[in-house]
């Protein structure tokens, strides 16, 4: 080798020795991290190696059942369907069905026989709500949501907007409705689906310009957009009940702006509680203030907690003959694009719990078959929905698990806006990966794929529809040879569906 050749190999690497001298002296002389200082230079790899350890433990280290909040099996059965691929499983279970709480759905030895398709044009995916919002209400405009699935809260802001885009045309095909989240309705909520409005603390797209609420901007917003067909007052979140949030003022674009109906630049705070309301009465009168406007259903969400709110809450919905039209019950086991740990892993009951806990309060009040039972939190999978529809949920809300049909590879980076899969950031760059039409497509085959399965375990079960199942047949394992039904844990049957055929629940305008 002659010195020209030589020389830039020489070069370069008299280079990277003074760049590592320079790491060195940085190391030892710096007091903030003690590992860099006893260990210059190697000490970077213990920092480069947590960063990156979730990727490694998710592809390289954890069986298929270990990871969470959604372990690989999981996963690949949300992409599997959401792709039109085979979402079949080879050489039996893997599960340890002896396992405390392991839900078994107990066959009927003659199953129901669906409508042949090919003789009748049947969709072996439509499943439809079997009640109707508002109607016991009598809101001028009711609704009868056409598929019991649908898409959980997830605000424009948590989410960029082509995965708004994308799930909203899912819906759309899918024929399912999309709930907008609190941060309010956006363009890209307007891509043809049926549209769920949140309202949080903050009242976005619903508020004057002092940050109060504004009846007369909802019902400006609700003839703006005929697709919305229901209104939820979000009174907490599974995820991080009890507390308010943030909005920093860089993100306060003049698009977000518009739709918040807040300055544009200037940080926004929600508050951990409602300002039109301070108890159950008050709380009546705002639904009620709502739907006279609007003629829409209105419903609550929120997490449980303490239940003498609930059973205030039963007890006037009774006397007075008004309140929610629909109940949403979060789970602490939801999830959310930021939350403190604290809050996601210790504050709220877990979904089954909670449920459990407020439907038989209002069973006992007589009015739980006047209302929508919607449950959320990791429900988007065939057995956990059934188990919620057997516990008395009549729609049953998806969120993290729309995400993964849409691309969301649980990189769990949604806080830091660097979504790498372009579903929760903003970046531009990221998100020119996500191509609207082909995930759109991809969640419309997802909840049909759902509805689908979700009809078959019913068929297994001796039943037309998934609501029809019950407590009864459902069993839990409580270890070798010990199986409890759902009713018996539960102490309640939830509230008998009669069902015939599928034209006798037609869909509303």
């Amino acid at each position: 080798m002659d010195w020209m050749a030589a020389h830039p190999l020489l070069t370069a690497l008299a280079v990277l020795v003074g760049l590592l001298a320079l790491v060195f002296v940085y190391d030892v002389t710096q007091r903030s991290h003690a590992i860099m200082h006893n260990f210059p230079v190697v000490g970077h790899l213990r920092y480069i190696l947590e960063k990156i350890g979730p990727e490694l433990r998710q592809y390289w280290v954890a069986t298929d059942k270990e990871e969470l909040p959604f372990n690989r099996n999981e996963r690949a059965w949300v992409y599997q369907s959401a792709k039109g691929l085979k979402n079949d499983f080879g050489f039996g279970t893997s599960e340890q069905i002896y396992t405390i709480g392991y839900p078994i759905l107990k066959h009927a030895m003659f199953p129901y026989e669906p409508p042949n398709k090919y003789d009748t044009g049947f969709d072996a995916s439509y499943a439809p709500c079997l009640k109707v919002m508002g109607a016991s209400h009598n809101r001028r405009r009711p609704f009868r949501p056409p598929s019991l699935v649908n898409i959980s809260a997830m605000s424009f802001g948590s989410l960029g907007e082509r995965a708004i885009q994308a799930l909203n045309q899912g819906a759309q095909r899918g024929g399912c409705y999309h709930n907008t989240g609190e941060g309010g309705v956006s363009s890209h909520h307007r891509q043809g689906g049926d549209l769920m409005w949140q309202l949080g603390t903050g009242y976005f797209g619903a508020r004057d310009e002092n940050g109060s609420f504004c009846l007369d901007a909802l019902a400006e917003e609700c003839e703006r957009t005929p697709q919305i067909r229901s209104i939820e007052i979000k009174l907490s979140q599974g995820a991080k009940p009890g507390k308010g949030g943030i909005l920093p003022g860089k993100k306060v674009t003049p698009e977000i702006a518009a739709i918040r109906k807040v300055p544009v630049g200037e940080t926004v705070h929600s508050p951990a509680r409602h300002a039109e309301f301070h108890d159950v009465d008050s709380l009546i009168d705002f639904v009620e203030r709502i739907a006279d406007r609007s003629g829409l259903p209105v419903g609550i969400k929120s997490a449980v907690g303490e239940l003498d709110f609930w059973t205030k809450l039963a007890e006037r919905m009774r006397e007075r003959g008004e309140g929610p039209d629909f109940i949403t019950i979060d789970g602490g086991e939801g999830g959310t694009g930021a939350a403190p740990l604290t809050f996601s892993d210790h504050v709220s009951l877990p979904f089954k719990v909670g449920f459990s806990r407020v439907y038989p309060i209002f069973q006992h009040a007589g009015i739980s078959s006047d209302i929508v039972w919607i449950g959320s939190g990791k429900l988007g999978f065939p057995d956990r929905a059934a188990v919620a529809l057997a516990m008395g949920c009549d729609v049953i809300h998806v969120a993290r698990e729309a995400m993964l049909s849409i691309g969301c590879i649980q990189a769990q980076k949604c806080q830091t806006g660097k979504c790498p899969a372009g579903v929760a950031t903003h970046d531009k760059w990221l998100q020119a990966g996500l191509d609207v039409d082909l995930k759109a497509a991809r969640f419309c085959r997802y909840v049909r794929t759902l509805r689908k399965e979700l009809n078959a375990l019913a068929n297994a079960a001796g039943y037309a529809h998934p609501a029809q199942l019950g407590g009864d047949d459902i069993e839990f394992s409580s270890g070798v040879n010990k199986f409890s039904t759902l009713a018996d844990i539960l102490k309640y049957h939830s509230d008998p569906v009669t069902f015939s055929k599928i034209e006798d629940y037609p869909l509303l305008p």
